[in-house]
């Protein structure tokens, strides 16, 4: 077992060892995702058993929704400020072009809770506030849920529009006072005389976590035993399973050749007459 000290089976070793470690990694942090998972979806299934909650007992300004406070379910009333539509872009269903409405409700307290209505096609992916259904005018009691902000350079917000949902970038935006994060419309009352597709709720499935952890651990394994095979062959010298070498044929002597009745060197059969 000597050679296992050489150079090229110590770098080899180091890589196998490096691949396996690798793997084993991958494998843990799938596991621990597939974790946080079942604990997101533990807090999601309560939330939405639990009666609904005035929103300032949930969201305030300046002060962003905790991870435990999504998909809340909330009520709020006030009124809509329809001039500040924001228009969240490039958001398709099924396929469909089109974007989600998102109109600030102006609550008693002065401060605004941005109401994502819902999803609406367009012709194209993108939109204005003029194109999309208005919502119901004059006092709404509306029913929702919590949503975190959106993250990301998706969020910048620029002719009141943006790509994703960020109460602290559309307050300043709109040059209002908003509540942290944003809600998912659920109901509303009086109803739009058009209403919008409400959002789905989130799957409560364990997602592809369990089998991928499995996956790179069988990969990690895969290589120490490919590792493994490898210095019990060289243990042998070597000798893994070959293909069996062709036999050569030993030559014919020429005496020994057939003879080719068509051949110039076959003896004529007048050859053999008596003179």
């Amino acid at each position: 077992m000597g050679f296992l000290f050489s150079r090229r089976w110590l770098v080899f070793a180091v890589v196998v060892a490096a691949l396996a470690y690798f793997a084993w990694w991958l494998g843990e942090w799938q596991f621990h995702r597939l974790d946080d998972r079942r604990e997101r979806n533990e807090i999601i299934e309560r939330n939405e058993k639990a009666a609904p909650v005035p929103v300032e007992e949930v969201l305030a300004v300046g002060e962003a929704p905790s991870a435990d406070e999504e998909w809340r379910r909330i009520t709020a009333t006030g009124t809509y400020a329809t001039e500040d539509t924001v228009i969240v872009r490039y958001r398709t269903r099924d396929g469909a072009a089109g974007v989600n409405v998102v109109v600030p409700l102006e609550l008693p307290s002065g401060a605004s809770l941005l109401v994502d209505r819902g999803w609406y096609a367009t012709s194209n992916r993108g939109a204005s506030s003029v194109d999309v259904p208005a919502p119901p005018s004059g006092e709404v009691t509306v029913e929702a849920w919590v949503r975190r902000d959106g993250t990301g350079a998706a969020t910048e917000v620029s002719d009141q529009s943006t790509r994703a949902i960020n109460s602290e970038n559309i307050g300043p935006a709109l040059d209002r006072e908003v509540l942290g994060g944003f809600v998912e419309l659920v109901a509303e009352d009086p109803a739009p005389a058009q209403a919008l597709t409400p959002g789905d709720l989130p799957e409560l499935d364990d997602g592809p976590h369990f089998f991928y952890g499995l996956q790179w651990w069988f990969f990690g394994l895969l290589a120490l035993f490919g590792f493994g095979y490898l210095m019990y062959d060289e243990s042998r010298g070597g000798r893994g399973v070959r293909r069996p070498r062709a036999r050569r044929e030993a030559p014919i002597p020429y005496h020994q050749r057939p003879t080719d009745p068509t051949s110039s060197d076959s003896p004529s059969p007048d050859s053999h007459s008596a003179d």
